[in-house]
């Protein structure tokens, strides 16, 4: 039997002009390749599904071309894709075994997205940051007496930041210079993780402005609590963006040296199979844990959400070439800010009907963290600062926003 194409690989037209057809390429890192399937050839993928054999293969190529001698083609393309690590056999599992162990016995996280999410040189990096924030509003002096008063959390984007810049200021304006003792819980989109589970690391992030420094303890009780609903030196922390773009905010605004808890929050799969999250084992003890610790540690802890919200577009399996702002994407808007709205309510469960609506057509990249964050600290109740949307690409756009929440 021919080993199944893993259905978790990067699929787009190739952008070079002289190899025109299918560009393949694995946003997990188990495998540096990238692979070009010729137009003529890209039909032929769906065989690699573990359930047709190389003699299944062969006989449609011969159906197709007319040609008998189509055995080479056959094992050119099953020989490409699996020494690329594509396919799901022996070589794929062993490039998979070896990064996740890599990234087990690295002493830190290091940072993936340095010099294409933002500049890998620490001076140019100030210089970009400080540019991203320029302008942002000013908070409002702490005092004792406005104790009660402090932000809670603040929820911003974790597309690349040149995409979401006002919504990141927003978002990052709310913040003052008396926060930057507190623990930054940042509550990140899993992108690539198992559902209905949390990943942790107790690694420190490494970035151009130097070592963020994870809270240890808090992670290792969470992980005493939560079992198997999380997976310690989550291999996802490597690759993953949503805390990473965070961390590099953090860090500009209170030296590096900042004190996080980085939780990447996979997704809840009862958001396709209807009910709520929390009917299931693990989701109730995410919750409890989180709330737990939320209760305990209080204003020492400040969350931070990295999410997303709609995604649309040719990139994402629609039909309409959506344009910010214009046409459909209007209505997007509008469903968006009722979405919103249940945010800064503090209505989880209103939160979580809007977003399985039609099983979640609008393809939000946050509803878990938000989620999560809603269930764990339900006096939670946030303020809208900013609503952006962003065309990623000419046909594709993704939305954002920039909250602050305070306690209610």
């Amino acid at each position: 039997m021919l080993a199944r194409l893993r259905p978790t690989l990067d699929f787009m037209p190739s952008p070079i002009d002289d190899k025109p057809g299918l560009l393949i390429r694995d946003p997990f890192q188990f495998s540096q390749a990238t692979l070009i399937i010729p137009p003529a050839l890209i039909e032929f993928l769906e065989f690699y599904d573990g359930k047709r054999s190389a003699l299944d293969l062969r006989a449609e190529l011969v159906r197709v071309s007319g040609d008998l001698q189509t055995g080479q083609i056959e094992e050119q393309l099953t020989g490409a894709l699996s020494h690329a690590g594509f396919l799901e056999d022996e070589h794929f599992e062993s490039l998979r075994a070896a990064a996740e162990q890599a990234f087990a016995e690295t002493p830190v996280r290091f940072a993936a997205h340095a010099g294409s999410g933002y500049p890998d040189e620490r001076g140019e990096l100030t210089r970009t940051i400080s540019s991203y924030l320029a302008g942002g509003e000013t908070p409002a002096a702490t005092t004792p007496e406005t104790k009660t008063e402090r932000v809670l959390a603040i929820a911003a984007p974790h597309v690349s930041p040149f995409g979401g810049i006002d919504a990141y200021r927003a978002a990052y304006s709310a913040l003052g210079p008396a926060d930057a003792e507190r623990t930054f819980v940042v509550l990140g989109t899993s992108h690539y993780g198992h559902p209905d589970r949390l990943g942790l690391t107790r690694k420190p992030f490494e970035t151009p402005f130097g070592s963020a420094l994870t809270d240890v303890a808090l992670v290792d009780k969470l992980a005493t609590q939560l079992g198997d609903a999380a997976k310690m030196e989550d291999y996802c922390h490597a690759i993953e963006h949503s805390i990473e773009f965070q961390v590099v905010f953090l860090q500009h605004l209170f030296g590096p040296n900042i004190r996080i808890l980085p939780i990447l929050c996979g997704s809840y799969m009862s958001l396709y199979q209807g009910g709520l999250p929390e009917r299931t084992d693990a989701a109730q003890r995410i919750f409890g844990a989180l709330g737990e610790m939320a209760a305990r540690e209080g204003d020492r802890l400040l969350w931070v959400l990295g999410v997303d919200m709609a995604h649309m577009g040719r990139r994402y399996g629609d039909s309409m070439r959506a344009q910010a702002g214009r046409n459909e994407m209007q209505a997007v808007e509008l469903r968006d800010r009722a979405r919103i709205e249940r945010m800064e309510a503090g209505d989880a469960r209103g939160f979580w009907d809007l977003v399985r609506d039609n099983g979640d057509d609008l393809k939000w990249c946050g509803s878990s963290p938000i989620y999560t964050f809603l269930k764990a600290v339900p006096g939670a109740r946030g303020k809208l600062r900013h609503y952006q949307q962003w065309n990623i690409d000419p046909e594709s756009v993704v939305s954002f926003a920039g909250m602050s929440f305070h306690s209610r």
